[in-house]
């Protein structure tokens, strides 16, 4: 037995890095010689879905400020013209983030057409249309976040100079002229590429919703798959393209193979950051197949449900933090890793930012993973699931506050009336357990967080002039139970949950997963104390959280629950500026917001056509300083209204 695993199974602290660091000083041997990098980004564009290359979501602009925030109202609005309400196919939602170079604003429908703006009026200059099958079943719904763009070295001007770069629901990557939306003939076949050359590949459950990453004159993309639905789905490779020709460069695979484990995914869905200098990629992974059964996958599982750092130039892994030991939860690391530098014991460090469904934070250092704040294996309950094998302990970062709450007792259930109250005790009490980490179980278990986090992809930005990361997290428990394929939909009817739920088959496993938000009673209420959704800064100089605030309500699912300081569970995330401010939609509410980031103070909100399940960003124009969100509704949440709407603010001007 190795020192690592009695370490483990002991329950003392372990990092588990190492392995990493050794492939990086191979890595570091080849002597790569460095390649050109990106210009920096202009003080009033947003050149990257963050912003910045590593993720920030931070803009230098303060013309919109505290002073007069309240003033902000729409200059303009354009409508997409995609929706699909899912009656006869997938549903649509707009979760895309704009980007601005040059004067322009580059954006992406729920049907994956790529759509040139004119950022003063908001009057569309061209469109691509890849032409998807918008009938085709994606796991996700129609949904794409954006674009990623990428500049011919030495080259200002001519035909695709300026390309821009997305990955399709089909699988496809495809490169196009930000000047006129024409497909860069020299990239691939007439300006695509194939992503369905993968093992086990299947149309539909393997699709990609998140932009590409690009350095180094490569296109970097990893991929969507599907949950619950078999043991051995695709693999969750990340791969990187020649920016110019759209040849393959290099891949990298999460799941060594293996003859003793049946398994896939473990893909980097989220949005991925670099680091320009350091030649680094980092990707966020998900859980391994299926989710809520691991018997099949004995280990770790890693890695999955971790944090990569790969080299840019040649694919080799770098190092690697793996946040969830053989993951039976769906607890993917959603949000993108951030990268920031921060004081930490007298000297400026710099780190990746990274957390998890869990709603615990990580800040690891950009060079090694190594923990900055601690972290701590600490022991864990043991399934009782026949073939289960979990992990005796998980990684807590005791270093840091958790996010989210991550339990919930019988006595500490939420009700609207006493009969709701009552309804939701029983659910609880009837567990077979009740905290993060508890193994799912026949019986069924409380899972808390649920799969939808704390955190989700909706990450979190950071304020340099103040080191402070500002994140939404959800406060919504689920129920999960395990019941072998002949018994699964009886048990998916067992729990009175109100029909907040879904069923996995797990195909090729011994149980299926029937899956429910935690609502109960005669009012549809939630079982967890609200808040339900907060907003949260955190003071990374400090270690602590600087402020909290209930971030909307749900009221688009259930009107009686328009109550302020209810909260909602939010996707979408925040942004925040030089101005001071915080600007965050989000929740189910149809509402978009700013904050004093100094304070987390309300200081603005408008109502939108449609709920903002997307990130903002900000741009100056001709002097002015606009702030865009796209607001359509989600694909998932069916009760909520949807729409094609991007909408741009902007304060008078002087």
């Amino acid at each position: 037995m190795s020192a690592a695993l009695r370490n483990r199974r002991a329950g003392r602290k372990v990092w588990r890095g190492r392995i990493g660091i050794c492939v990086a000083l191979g890595a570091m041997a080849l002597g790569l010689a460095p390649l050109a990098q990106a210009a920096p980004v202009a003080d009033d564009s947003w050149a990257f879905y963050g912003h910045d290359a590593g993720g920030q979501r931070f803009s230098p602009l303060n013309q919109v400020n505290k002073a007069n925030v309240a003033q902000l109202s729409l200059a303009w609005t354009f409508h997409t013209g995609d929706i699909a309400d899912g009656h006869d196919g997938p549903r649509s939602g707009l979760e895309t983030t704009p980007l601005f170079i040059d004067g322009r604003l580059y954006l992406t429908s729920a049907f994956n057409r790529i759509i040139a703006l004119n950022p003063a009026t908001g009057r569309q200059l061209w469109a691509y249309d890849p032409k998807i099958d918008i009938h085709t079943w994606y796991g996700d719904g129609l949904i794409n976040r954006g674009v990623a763009a990428w500049r011919a070295p030495g080259r200002d001007k001519g035909a695709c100079s300026l390309r821009l770069f997305e990955a399709t629901l089909d699988a496809r990557l495809v490169a196009v002229d930000a000047a006129t939306g024409r497909p860069c003939a020299d990239f691939g076949r007439n300006g695509e590429v194939s992503l369905r050359d993968v093992p086990g590949y299947e149309p539909g459950p393997y699709h990609m919703t998140s932009p590409p990453a690009v350095i180094d004159g490569m296109v970097v993309i990893g991929s969507a798959i599907d949950d619950n639905t078999k043991v051995e789905m695709p693999g969750g490779v990340v791969r990187a393209y020649d920016a110019k020709s759209g040849v393959l460069r290099w891949s990298w695979t999460p799941l060594a193979p293996s003859s003793d484990r049946k398994s896939g995914a473990a893909n980097a869905w989220s949005i991925m950051t670099v680091d320009l200098k350091r030649h680094l990629v980092f990707a966020p992974t998900g859980s391994a197949s299926p989710d809520y059964y691991g018997g099949l996958r004995p280990g770790d599982d890693r890695w999955a449900d971790a944090v990569v750092a790969l080299d840019s130039r040649t694919g080799r892994l770098v190092w690697g933090f793996q946040l969830v030991h053989h993951d039976l939860w769906d607890y993917d690391t959603a949000s993108s890793p951030l990268l920031a530098e921060i004081p930490h014991n007298g000297k400026r460090v710099s780190v990746v930012v990274a957390a998890n469904k869990t709603g615990f934070l990580y800040v690891l250092d950009r060079d090694t993973g190594r923990p900055t704040f601690p972290v701590e294996e600490r022991p864990v309950p043991a399934s009782e699931i026949p073939g289960e094998q979990t992990s005796p302990t998980q990684p807590f970062s005791v270093g840091l506050p958790a996010l989210a709450p991550q339990s919930l007792d019988p006595d500490q259930v939420y009700g609207l009336t006493p009969a709701d109250r009552e309804a939701c005790r029983a659910l609880v009490a009837g567990a077979s357990g009740h905290s993060v980490f508890s193994p799912p179980s026949r019986q069924g278990v409380i899972a808390t967080p649920g799969n939808i986090g704390g955190p989700n992809w909706s990450g979190f930005s950071f304020d340099p002039t103040r080191n402070l990361l500002l994140v939404n997290t959800n406060n919504m428990p689920a129920l999960v139970r395990l019941a072998p394929p002949d018994q699964l939909l009886a048990a998916s009817r067992t729990a009175p949950v109100n029909g907040h739920g879904d069923v996995g088959p797990q195909r090729g496993a011994p149980y299926g997963m029937a899956r429910a938000m935690l609502f109960a009673g005669p009012s549809d209420s939630p079982c967890a104390k609200p808040p339900w959704g907060e907003l949260l800064a955190v003071d990374l100089a400090k270690g602590v959280i600087r402020w909290r605030r209930p971030l909307g309500t749900m009221s688009e699912v259930n009107p009686a629950l328009d109550h302020d300081g209810l909260g909602s569970i939010s996707l979408g995330g925040a942004i925040t500026t030089a101005g001071g401010l915080t600007f965050i939609g989000g929740a189910l509410d149809r509402r978009f917001r700013a904050f004093d980031t100094d304070t987390g103070k309300a200081l603005w909100s408008t109502e939108l056509p449609a709920s903002a399940h997307a990130t903002p960003m900000t741009y100056r124009f001709k002097g002015r300083q606009y702030v865009v969100i796209a607001a359509g509704g989600s694909a998932k949440i069916t009760e909520e209204r949807q729409g094609d709407s991007i909408l741009a603010f902007t304060v008078p001007s002087r």
